[in-house]
C-alpha cells in the first residue's frame, strides 16, 4: 500500500513544477520532499522522476501516479466535507485569500461576521493577486478566494473550481485637479500618452494590467512611481507628479487636488468568489454567504467621488 504523504509529495511536484516549490507548498524542506520521493520510488519499483537541467521532471509512470493521487485527494476532501456537514456547529479551520481592493473593506467585515456567527471557527487570511490565489486554492493552501477577471483579460478558472460572480467593478483614471482634462466627465486613455504614471510594482497583476491596457491605446506608459497601495498612488497624483488607474472597489477617497474620471475605453472587471468543488463544507458555505452579503452591501454605498 502506498504511503499517502509520499503521494502528496509527488502530486505537489506535479502541481508546482519543482521540488523546491513543492516543499514550499507543503511547508517542508526540499530534502524532506526528496526523501519522500525516493522512498515512493522504491515502493513503486519504477522511476518516477528524471533529471532535467538543474531540476527534475516526472516520468510517464510519475504522471500516472500523480494524476491518480489527485483523484484520491479529491475523494478525501469530499469525505471531509461530508463529515463536516454532519456537525451542527461550524468549526475547524477556514483559510481565506483575497485581492487588495476588497481586502480594505469587504473582507474585514465578512470575516468579523463569520467569527460572530461561528466563534469556534478558526480563520486565517492571505492578501494576494489572482495569479497566486488560484494556484494556492488548487493546492489546498486556501479554502476560498476572491479573485478578479478584467474584461480585457478574462481569467481562466480550472474545471475543479466552483465560482460565483459577486461584484462588477471599474477602474477610473486619477488626474491632478490642475490637469487640462480634469474637468471632463470622461477621458480617453490615448490622450494621456505623455503623462508620468503611478502604479504597482513590476510582477504584480495590476502593473501588468496597466501596461497592457495602455499599450493597447498605442503607447508605452512612462511609469515613474511604483507604489504598492492605491491610496499612496493617489497621493502622488495629488502632488501633480503622475496619473494613475484606480479601481472603484479600492474605495479610495481622493483629496481635493485629485479628480477621478471614467475612461475610454471603459475598464471593467468582475469579482468572483472561488472554491474547490470538492470542498463544499459548512465553513466554506458560511464564508460564501457572508462574503455575498458584504459585496451586496456595496451597492448601497457611494462610489468614489
Amino acid at each position: 500500500m502506498f504511503n499517502l504523504e509520499r503521494l502528496r509529495a509527488l502530486h505537489a511536484v506535479a502541481e508546482t513544477g519543482s521540488v523546491a516549490a513543492a516543499a514550499r507548498a507543503l511547508h517542508v524542506t526540499p530534502s524532506g520532499i526528496s526523501q519522500q520521493l525516493n522512498k515512493l520510488e522504491r515502493e513503486v519499483g519504477v522511476p518516477l522522476l528524471a533529471p532535467q537541467g538543474r531540476g527534475v521532471r516526472l516520468t510517464e509512470a510519475g504522471w500516472v501516479l500523480a494524476r491518480r493521487t489527485g483523484e484520491v485527494l479529491s475523494v478525501l476532501a469530499q469525505a471531509e466535507a461530508e463529515i463536516a456537514s454532519l456537525q451542527s456547529e461550524v468549526t475547524g479551520r477556514l483559510r481565506v485569500g483575497a485581492l487588495v481592493s476588497p481586502s480594505r473593506t469587504v473582507l474585514p467585515r465578512a470575516i468579523a461576521e463569520i467569527k460572530q456567527n461561528h466563534p469556534r471557527l478558526e480563520i486565517t487570511f492571505h492578501e494576494g493577486e489572482s495569479e497566486e490565489l488560484l494556484p494556492a486554492l488548487i493546492r489546498r493552501d486556501l479554502d476560498i478566494v476572491v479573485v478578479d477577471s478584467w474584461s480585457t483579460a478574462p481569467v481562466e478558472l480550472p474545471d475543479e473550481i466552483s465560482f460565483i460572480p459577486v461584484h462588477d467593478d471599474v477602474a477610473v483614471v486619477a488626474l491632478p485637479a490642475s490637469h487640462p482634462l480634469a474637468d471632463n466627465k470622461i477621458v480617453a486613455l490615448r490622450d494621456l500618452s505623455d503623462q508620468a504614471w503611478a502604479t504597482w510594482t513590476p510582477g504584480t497583476d495590476f502593473h501588468a494590467f496597466t501596461v497592457r491596457m495602455l499599450r493597447a491605446q498605442g503607447f508605452d506608459p512612462r511609469i515613474e512611481y511604483e507604489v504598492a497601495e492605491f491610496p499612496a498612488q493617489v497621493e502622488f497624483v495629488a502632488q501633480g507628479l503622475a496619473v494613475a488607474l484606480i479601481p472603484r472597489l479600492a474605495r479610495v477617497v481622493p483629496p481635493e487636488a485629485v479628480r477621478m474620471l471614467d475612461t475610454i475605453p471603459p475598464l471593467g472587471r468582475s469579482i468572483y468568489l472561488a472554491w474547490r468543488t470538492d470542498s463544499d463544507r459548512p465553513a466554506v458555505r458560511a464564508a460564501i454567504e457572508a462574503l455575498r452579503r458584504q459585496f451586496d452591501a456595496l451597492d448601497g454605498q457611494p462610489l468614489n467621488p
